[in-house]
């Protein structure tokens, strides 16, 4: 990739001649948009062939801003020399004679026979146009002249930008987008910051009030949920008897405009509902697992004691966006150099359908000296594509699954490293006899050399399995997109299976990597014989893990679901001016859900790095806590290394005394 590759390719638009518009030192170096010729050839199924619109493309300054025809151009450039010297720009570089027949100019392509008011769109000039009274136009006109005789329709011009106008709706979408973020991204940071602060404090003040506060979490929730289904139904009712709001979402069909979906009363009713299930399934949910509820809050207690001695772990998942990052930049440059490896391909562009050289691949350097131009006259050696017909440029696709295979490997190492190195601080923690006098010096820089040092290979080799299976998975997305299409409704079933089990499988092997690496963590063994060990610990103790796991997990999930809904609803007033005392500081936005979804996703995945590293606590803990029961009875001899608060909440004697 890094020989071949030449990311120019994407950046600058490629002319008719294998030319980079824009870039510098080049003589198309203030010449940054691609001009076509004839854009209606752009609607040819030659496209779909060839990728390319079979048309002259050109470099230039600027798009054209108003209509004409070389026809109409040639017969007044004596007295009107000005549209003349306007529309040769548009013309081939150092064409200057507007003498030659019309015939031989479109023959020759020298000229566009037309041009149209354009604008640039991915530095390409595409016609300019906007619907007046539902009819689409072009600068206010329904029809132009083709510049071959012909006055036609600007739906012509539509089909040939096939779409262009859905396109450009959503760029009007995405400018508005875009303002929003230029204006309102250092509240954004605020708002991220806050549910930073706030996840923090949380998981320090835990160490103390762990029950009062989960308690406090919970019933949080609840309240806002039980918010949001008032202010649903205070905008139901208050929409009753407004003209218009008893419209139904597939009545008005799609909007850009999102918030015409709020002034309607099947919107907030449908919000409602679902906002009463969720309120439903997490009372019940609580109801019948009270009583565990109280078992997970007293081994979240000791995770955050634990925490408490190793604060350092708070701030390790900063080096796990770090890697991962380093990860995607990676991969991300890699895949654009391969993209961009192919040599430019020229192909002949003949204007007669019946040149049976057409579509042949050409040497532009050598061209003229063939006799093509004789036996189709008109004809030229355009530049088509990037590509090639070398070992090398066949098995690109091959070297882009195996660069995203790496990139997936590289992924869950980091992961990988997180987790062990982690488990490995948290388990200093649960084995020191007294705790924190025995706890290491720099557990968590401790146990980081230690997974670099010994455990690389075991950890690279768990990524690795996961990583085939996850490729398997990309894979199978490919082909379920590629087949959507057909009719054959056992391949679907078959595809569809498939990707079920992958799906089963890949959680199946995140849940045994994660513990394996905790065991590989306490004892340094191989991974194979670490993820052996892990899973029939697990297995006898399949009850507590069901009890104590997976409630822990729900609970850490609803704090997360309270941070993000907290920082939520008060990025909502904010942003919608409820707040008086900041209602002057609020920017004025286009669309205010903008900054409001990027402030709760971003406070939900800030508290997920703060809680992960509590759940990984919470893991090792759990894990520690079953190989203490069965290494370990409470004798003299062999003392628990539980501490005495876990140890009477989990039934067991009384702790004998250990050894000094």
């Amino acid at each position: 990739a890094w020989v071949h590759g030449d990311p120019r390719k994407v950046i600058y638009p490629t002319d008719s001649y294998g030319q980079f518009c824009g870039q510098k030192d080049t003589p198309n170096e203030n010449k940054t948009i691609l001009f076509y010729f004839n854009i209606l050839k752009c609607a040819s199924p030659i496209v779909l062939i060839n990728l390319q619109c079979p048309t002259t493309q050109l470099c230039v300054s600027k798009c054209p801003d108003r209509f004409a025809t070389y026809i109409d151009v040639q017969a007044s450039y004596r007295y009107k020399p000005d549209q003349w010297n306007y529309f040769k720009q548009f013309c081939k570089p150092g064409f200057n004679n507007p003498r030659k027949s019309v015939a031989q100019v479109l023959r020759d392509e020298d000229c566009p026979s037309m041009i149209i008011p354009s604008r640039p769109f991915l530095k390409r000039c595409f016609p300019d146009f906007s619907t007046k009274n539902g009819v689409l136009t072009v600068a206010n006109q329904t029809t132009f002249k083709d510049g071959r005789g012909k006055t036609r329709n600007v739906t012509d011009l539509r089909e040939a930008a096939n779409g262009i106008n859905n396109v450009l709706d959503a760029r009007s979408v995405g400018m508005k987008i875009f303002e929003d973020y230029a204006i309102s991204w250092y509240w954004i940071l605020i708002g991220l910051f806050i549910a930073m602060v706030v996840s923090l404090l949380f998981l320090v003040l835990l160490r103390f009030t762990a029950g009062v506060l989960f308690w406090i979490f919970i019933f949080g929730v609840i309240g806002i949920i039980g918010y949001g289904i008032w202010h649903c139904y205070w905008e139901y009712d208050h929409l009753k008897g407004i003209p218009g709001s008893d419209l139904t979402v597939y009545d008005i069909g799609f909007q850009t405009d999102f918030r015409v979906y709020l002034q309607l009363r099947q919107t907030w009713l449908a919000f409602m509902i679902t906002l009463c299930v969720v309120e439903v399934i997490i009372i019940l949910m609580l109801i019948f697992l009270r009583n565990r509820i109280r078992i997970a809050i007293a081994l979240l207690k000791e995770g955050s004691r634990a925490i408490g001695y190793i604060m350092s772990t708070l701030f390790y998942p900063i080096v796990t966006f770090i890697l991962i990052a380093i990860c995607i930049s990676y991969w991300a440059v890699t895949a654009v150099f391969l993209a961009t490896s192919g040599e430019p391909v020229y192909k002949v562009m003949a204007n007669q359908t019946l040149c049976k050289y057409a579509n042949l691949t050409c040497d532009p350097e050598t061209f003229n000296t063939t006799n093509v131009t004789k036996l189709c006259p008109g004809a030229q050696c355009t530049f088509a594509f990037y590509g090639g017909e070398s070992l090398y440029h066949k098995y690109i696709f091959i070297f882009q699954l195996a660069n995203a295979f790496v990139f997936l490997w590289l992924v869950n190492f980091a992961i990988a490293l997180g987790q062990c190195t982690l488990a490995g601080a948290f388990a200093s923690y649960y084995w020191a006899s007294r705790k924190p006098a025995d706890i290491p010096l720099w557990p968590l820089f401790s146990s980081f050399g230690r997974a670099i040092r010994y455990h690389t290979g075991s950890l690279a080799f768990g990524a690795l399995i996961l990583a085939i299976v996850q490729l398997i998975r990309v894979i199978l997305e490919y082909l379920d997109h590629k087949l959507k299409g057909t009719q054959n409704s056992f391949t679907r079933f078959l595809l569809c299976c498939l990707k079920c089990c992958f799906w089963c499988l890949e959680r199946f092997l995140k849940f045994i990597n994660r513990n394996a690496y905790i065991m590989i963590a306490i004892y340094g063994k191989n991974f194979c014989t670490s993820a052996k060990d892990a899973f029939f610990l697990l297995m006898r103790n399949v009850v507590r893990v069901a009890v104590l796991d997976k409630v822990t997990d729900f609970l850490l999930f609803l704090g997360k679901i309270l941070v993000a809904g907290g920082v939520g609803v008060l990025a909502f007033f904010f942003f919608t001016q409820r707040i008086p005392v900041f209602a002057q500081e609020a920017p004025a936005l286009n669309y205010y859900w903008v900054p409001l979804l990027t402030v709760i996703i971003g406070s939900y995945l800030v508290a997920h790095g703060f809680f992960s590293v509590y759940a990984m606590c919470v893991d090792t803990l759990f894990l520690c806590f079953c190989e203490d029961l069965e290494r370990n009875d409470g004798s003299t001899a062999k003392p628990y290394f539980m501490s005495a608060s876990l140890h009477r909440i989990l039934g067991k004697k009384e702790l004998s005394p250990k050894k000094a």
